[in-house]
């Protein structure tokens, strides 16, 4: 026992024993728990007092202040990615989250911890082959007549390796990585302690909102049998849409911990009132209609803070929402007034998150992985997101009332306002396009056009 208690020892002080440990006991030090807890206390507690330290050194509001706590920023983030990649599972899927927080975040953060998006730790074959034999009851070979050891990709729960079935069939296998599900309860645990303490020491940074959606929603993504059915109800929604494949499910080799579907080349679900008053609240924001605007942001809980929310759903700033988003594409001055802005109202943007209804943080990380898409690929000048989300939205509204109306009368109204709104959208797309080419560049030589900052 002593023998233990001192390779334990020294796992955790980095003494020149590890490998001995790992391979007597054939354990991977980052899986046991009290390594995790003290690694994240530890990183929790380094973090908490870089910032009360450092920031002492300049006088609030100074180009030194701000040079200080820029570094202390890039410190940080350098150190909670080194914490979740070291004890992966539920670390990285929140790291991830934390990464896509562009409105939230300082961008010191969420341009490092975006890299968990793309270099999740892989495990080993002979850990994926332990899963799918505790699992199917069979090896390997038994089920495949092919499967291929590198995946196809790695993410925080799991990975995916191609596989051929005995009867031919090209399939996706999705497998759970080993340790997740018993490491995730007390994981969440452990992050709810930390946000507990952190909120102690700095009031204004509150992330309770994330550990309640990862308390509820993280156990839920550990079934992989539910994300089979999902799958399944999704296909038979969208089964109108003939370009859209939903890969089939086989459930005969799937379980909570292996998914196995059918292959598909490709890349990298809310309440009616709820999507009803998200597409009013869309179709305001078109319209420049600022009472629409304040009563269904109202209405999705943001309060006394529906400028705020409003801003945080489209990404631009009041004064660009006040003129009208349609009017001119975002610049890098509202980009840059958009950054300091979130940085200023911080401890605001974090109570309206925990007083939104859940759903609206779904929908606030899918704007954010979208835009973050749109960044990446040096097309967030041309507003796809925006235009799309605004082209569904008048869509679903339109049909909603439709469905309610008795008259061919009223139903042909119905459509002729469908018809314009959308007409207006595919015009600013157009101008958009055209602003973003070389004839438009050539355009705006000519005229003498230069965009006014926001």
């Amino acid at each position: 026992m002593a023998k233990w208690i001192l390779r334990i020892g020294a796992v955790i002080t980095g003494g020149l024993v590890l490998s001995d440990f790992c391979v007597a006991t054939h354990v991977d030090p980052n899986d046991i728990a009290f390594v995790r807890i003290v690694r994240a206390v530890a990183t929790t507690a380094v973090i908490s007092f870089d910032y009360m330290t450092s920031l002492k050194k300049a006088e609030y509001g100074t180009e030194e202040y701000e040079t200080v706590k820029s570094q202390v920023h890039r410190r940080s983030a350098g150190r909670l990615l080194a914490l979740c990649s070291a004890n992966r599972g539920t670390f990285i899927k929140v790291g991830q989250h934390l990464g896509g927080l562009d409105y939230l975040l300082p961008e010191e953060y969420t341009s490092t911890l975006k890299i968990l998006h793309s270099k999740a730790p892989q495990s080993r074959l002979e850990e994926i082959q332990q899963v799918i034999e505790e699992d199917l009851g069979k090896e390997i070979p038994q089920l495949f007549v092919s499967f291929e050891e590198t995946p196809l990709g790695a993410a925080s729960w799991a990975q995916v390796h191609k596989a051929v079935l005995h009867d031919g069939r090209t399939v996706a296998v999705k497998v759970q990585h080993p340790k997740v599900r018993s490491q995730c309860a007390q994981d969440i645990i452990l992050m709810e302690h930390l946000v507990q303490g952190v909120s102690w020491m700095f009031p204004d940074f509150s992330f309770a909102w994330l550990v309640d959606e990862a308390k509820k929603n993280m156990p839920l993504e550990l079934d992989f049998l539910k994300e089979g059915h999902n799958a399944e109800v999704v296909a038979d929604t969208l089964k109108h849409f003939r370009y859209l494949k939903i890969p089939q499910i086989h459930w005969e080799l799937s379980t909570s911990r292996v998914l196995t579907m059918e292959f598909m080349e490709g890349g990298q679900n809310l309440t009616e009132g709820f999507r009803l008053d998200y597409c009013h609240l869309w179709h305001s924001l078109i319209r420049t209609d600022m009472k629409g605007i304040e009563m269904y942001s109202r209405r999705l809980g943001a309060g006394d803070l529906y400028p705020l929310f409003a801003c945080m759903l489209t990404a631009r700033s009041w004064a660009s929402i006040t003129r009208g988003i349609k009017q001119r594409p975002v610049s890098q001055t509202e980009e840059m007034e958009i950054r300091v802005n979130a940085v200023k109202y911080l401890p605001r943007i974090n109570e309206l998150l925990n007083k939104v209804p859940r759903q609206m943080l779904l929908l606030l990380k899918t704007n954010d992985l979208l835009r973050g898409i749109e960044v990446s690929l040096h097309t967030r000048a041309s507003a796809t997101s925006f235009i799309n989300m605004s082209r569904c939205c008048v869509r679903a509204l339109s049909r909603h009332e439709k469905d309610k109306c008795k008259s061919w009368y009223g139903k042909l109204k119905i459509s002729w306002a469908e018809t314009f709104d959308l007409w207006q959208i595919n015009l600013y797309a157009a101008l958009l396009w055209i602003k973003t080419t070389l004839l438009g560049s050539w355009i705006a030589g000519i005229l003498g056009y230069h965009q006014a900052p926001q």
